[in-house]
């Protein structure tokens, strides 16, 4: 499989965003079959970059996680990574895992500290494992053979107390120790977005490719429920009309579309590398949304088409 780096320097020599999708590990057969049945072609069909796949609370899907990324490669010759934290691993546990990463096929991963495990709220490492995400950048490319990707935070870390430009300079440390490309938090108004990759490119120097992540929205309830845990802000005017559909799911997912669709068509007219989609293992959304922004059947997509127009 590709190294994700190599997928977004072809991707720009040819002038076309890179799309990708981010899954979560089911909790049940059920979800699991869903997934693969019907989620995964679906969206396969919009030939995809690559996906990643999510580590679970407190580093709760290891195992599955890397299941789930071989089976995608396997079965759809896509390009997967698996998301990496430091909870609850020593130095050797997350060296073991690399190493069955690599024997399986794996060459991408995301490289995260993590969130704390169920029950906890404050973040501990365990005797022998790693306080920071920088760390685990540190010692996979130590390990070698893996491109690796860090995640960044437009309007700042919810945990960095001193603000979100010294949560900045400590994302360009990731940057420093060997992260290949950054895949943001969800956010929904672009001028963080902006103000963040501005920072990290011209005034830090940071030259990797910085990648929106977006979320559809599904319902009003469950987005506040989101952006609670990660941090993110809604505009004023957003959650008005998210107060307005709080009883309509339906017209909510809607509006979700609508309102992603418009977010995702003015950062392509800013340049941005790809859009990273959470896709909440649903297909019809992120769907929706591709096919309005005017990429082709095959993925294809060209700067100059008018969703992307300067």
């Amino acid at each position: 499989m590709q190294f994700i780096r190599d997928l977004y320097a072809a991707a720009g020599a040819q002038r076309r965003p890179l799309i990708s999708f981010e899954f979560f590990t089911p909790k049940t057969a059920e979800g699991e079959r869903t997934l693969f049945g019907r989620t995964l072609p679906a969206l396969a069909a919009l030939r995809p970059g690559y996906c990643s796949v999510t580590y679970g609370a407190g580093g709760s899907t290891r195992d599955k996680t890397l299941d789930m990324v071989e089976r995608i490669q396997r079965e759809h010759g896509i390009a997967a990574m698996a998301h990496l934290t430091c909870v609850g691993s020593a130095r050797e546990e997350i060296v073991a895992l690399l190493e069955d990463a690599r024997r399986r096929g794996i060459a991408n991963l995301l490289a995260l500290r993590g969130d704390p495990p169920a029950g906890t709220t404050v973040f501990q490492k365990v005797g022998g494992g790693f306080q920071y995400a920088h760390e685990l950048v540190t010692l996979t490319r130590q390990v070698g053979g893996f491109c690796v990707g860090v995640a960044g935070f437009p309007e700042g870390h919810l945990e960095c107390q001193e603000g979100r430009y010294v949560d900045w300079e400590r994302l360009k440390a990731k940057v420093d120790c060997g992260a290949d490309f950054i895949l943001t938090q969800l956010f929904f108004d672009n001028r963080c977005f902006y103000e963040f990759r501005d920072h990290l490119a011209k005034r830090l120097g940071v030259r990797v490719p910085i990648v929106p992540g977006v979320i559809p929205i599904q319902s009003a309830s469950q987005i506040r429920k989101f952006v609670a845990l990660c941090g993110a802000t809604l505009p004023p005017a957003l959650s008005a009309r998210l107060d307005a559909l709080a009883e309509d799911d339906a017209a909510a997912a809607a509006f979700g579309i609508e309102f992603a669709t418009a977010q995702c068509a003015d950062l392509l007219r800013h340049g941005v590398p790809g859009l990273h989609f959470y896709s909440l293992n649903k297909a019809p959304a992120v769907t929706r949304i591709i096919e309005d922004l005017g990429f082709g059947a095959g993925g294809e997509f060209s700067l100059g088409s008018p969703a992307g127009r300067p």
